[in-house]
C-alpha cells in the first residue's frame, strides 16, 4: 500500500481539510514541527496581506492515538480565520475573468453562474493543506535519515550564485533570509527588485530548487512510465499553482553539453560506486541512484496584478479590464515549503512502495536490508545467456 492524499476546501470557506492514507502505524507525530512548516509557508518577502490575517495550525481528526499513527487515514483540518469576514456577506458578482487564472476555463468546464467558485477552489490557499501533508511525510522520512530541503535560485532576472556552495549548506543559509535565498548579495537584490515591482503594481516569478538527502538507491522504476521517479516528481510539482516548468538536476543546461559531458561518470572508492558530478539530479532510468536528488521548478509571475489586464465582461459581452483580487506580489519565497511538501510526499510514497509493510518498526528493519551502491550488492554472474530461447 503506497500513499495517497486528497484536499478539500475553498479559499474563504470555513476550513481546509486533507486526508492522507498509507502512513504506517507507529510514526510519532510532532505537531509543533507540523505547525512550524505551516508557518514557513506564511512568511517570505513579497507576501500579500492575507498572511497577516491567518495563523495556520493543524488539527488531527483521525488516524492517531497517544501521539502516534495507527495505520488508519489521517484527517487534518486547518481553519480559515478569514472566513469570519466573508460569512453571510453579499459578494458582488464576478464576471470578468483574470488572464492566467482558472476563472475562464473552470467556469466554462463546470457551467458556473459566477466566476468565484473557480477562484475559490483554484486558489493557492489550498497549498496549506499540502504543507500539512508534506510535514507528516517529512516526519516519516526523518525516521530513515532522509530530509527534503529547498531554497530560491532566482527571482525575475536575479540569480543566486551557489555553484561552489555545498548542497548541505544551501538550506541552512536560505532559512536565514526572508527571500529564502542562500546568496546574501542576490537576496538583497531580489528584495529591491520585489520592492520595485510593488511600486510598479506588478508581480514576479522565479526558480526554486529542492534537494533530497539520504534517499536510498532503488526508488522508482524503469518498467512503466508512471512509476519513473522523475515523472512522479514532475507531476507533483506541476500540480502546484503557478508552477509551469520542472527539471531534474540541471536538465536544460545539459542540453548545451555533449553526451560525454552530460553524464555522471561512475568511479570506485574501495567497494563503493560513487559519482563526482551531479548532472543526472540523482535519478537514472527513472530510479534513484543514492546520490542527492535535485529538482528545480519554474514559478511564473502570478496572474493577479494591481495593474489591470485586458479581459472581457462575460455578462455584458464587452471588452474591459480585470479588477484586483488580493494576492502576493512575489510568492516565490513562500513556495519553498510547498515544493518541499510535494517532493517529500513523492519520496515517502516511493519509499513505502519499496519497503512494504504496515508498521514503522517493520519498515525500519527492511530499510536496513536495502541494497547499497557497493560491489557486494550486485549479483552479476559474467556468463553468456540466450535471448528468446
Amino acid at each position: 500500500m503506497s500513499l495517497r492524499f486528497l484536499t478539500a476546501g475553498e479559499s474563504h470557506g470555513p476550513a481546509l481539510v486533507a486526508i492522507l492514507e498509507g502512513i504506517p502505524a507507529g510514526l510519532p507525530l510532532d505537531l509543533e514541527f507540523i505547525n512550524r512548516e505551516l508557518k514557513r509557508r506564511q512568511v517570505g518577502y513579497g507576501a500579500g496581506p492575507r498572511m497577516k490575517l491567518e495563523e495556520d495550525r493543524a488539527v488531527f481528526l483521525s488516524g492517531i492515538m497517544e501521539g502516534r499513527t495507527i495505520g488508519a487515514p489521517l484527517a487534518i483540518l486547518i481553519e480559515n480565520l478569514d472566513h469570519s469576514r466573508w460569512k453571510g456577506k453579499a459578494i458582488e458578482a464576478m464576471t470578468i475573468p483574470r488572464p492566467g487564472h482558472a476563472d475562464l476555463t473552470a467556469t466554462l468546464k463546470y457551467g458556473y453562474r459566477d466566476l468565484r467558485p473557480a477562484l475559490e477552489r483554484a486558489s493557492a490557499r489550498e497549498t496549506a493543506a499540502r504543507v500539512a501533508v508534506g510535514a507528516v511525510c517529512k516526519l516519516y522520512l526523518r525516521q530513515f535519515d532522509i530530509r527534503v530541503e529547498g531554497y530560491v535560485c532566482s527571482i525575475a532576472e536575479i540569480e543566486a550564485q551557489v555553484g561552489d556552495l555545498p548542497l548541505e549548506k544551501r538550506f541552512e543559509l536560505s532559512e536565514r533570509s526572508p527571500l529564502r535565498c542562500p546568496d546574501e548579495s542576490a537576496a538583497q537584490a531580489m528584495q529591491e527588485r520585489i520592492r520595485r515591482a510593488m511600486v510598479e503594481k506588478e508581480t514576479l516569478g522565479g526558480v526554486l530548487e529542492v534537494i533530497v538527502f539520504g534517499a536510498p538507491p532503488g526508488l522508482g522504476s524503469h518498467v512503466q512510465w508512471d512509476r519513473r521517479l522523475e515523472a512522479r516528481l514532475g507531476a507533483a510539482l506541476l500540480s502546484i499553482q503557478a508552477i509551469k516548468g520542472v527539471e531534474i538536476g540541471p536538465a536544460f543546461a545539459n542540453t548545451r553539453l555533449s553526451g560525454t559531458q552530460a553524464q555522471d561518470g561512475i568511479f570506485l572508492e574501495e567497494k563503493r560506486l560513487v559519482r563526482r558530478t551531479h548532472r543526472s539530479g540523482g535519478i537514472e532510468g527513472g530510479i534513484s541512484t543514492g546520490e542527492p536528488i535535485l529538482v528545480r521548478a519554474a514559478m511564473k509571475p502570478i496572474a493577479t496584478t494591481l495593474t489591470p489586464q485586458p479581459s472581457v465582461d462575460l455578462l455584458k459581452g464587452e471588452e474591459t479590464f480585470t479588477r484586483y483580487e488580493r494576492s502576493d506580489f512575489c510568492p516565490v519565497p513562500r513556495a519553498v515549503p510547498i515544493l518541499e511538501a510535494m517532493v517529500a510526499y513523492v519520496i515517502a510514497d516511493a519509499l513505502i512502495e519499496k519497503l512494504g509493510g504496515d508498521s514503522l518498526q517493520e519498515q525500519l528493519q527492511r530499510f536496513a536490508q536495502l541494497p547499497k551502491m557497493t560491489l557486494d550488492h550486485f549479483s552479476l554472474e559474467g556468463s553468456k545467456h540466450l535471448f528468446w530461447e
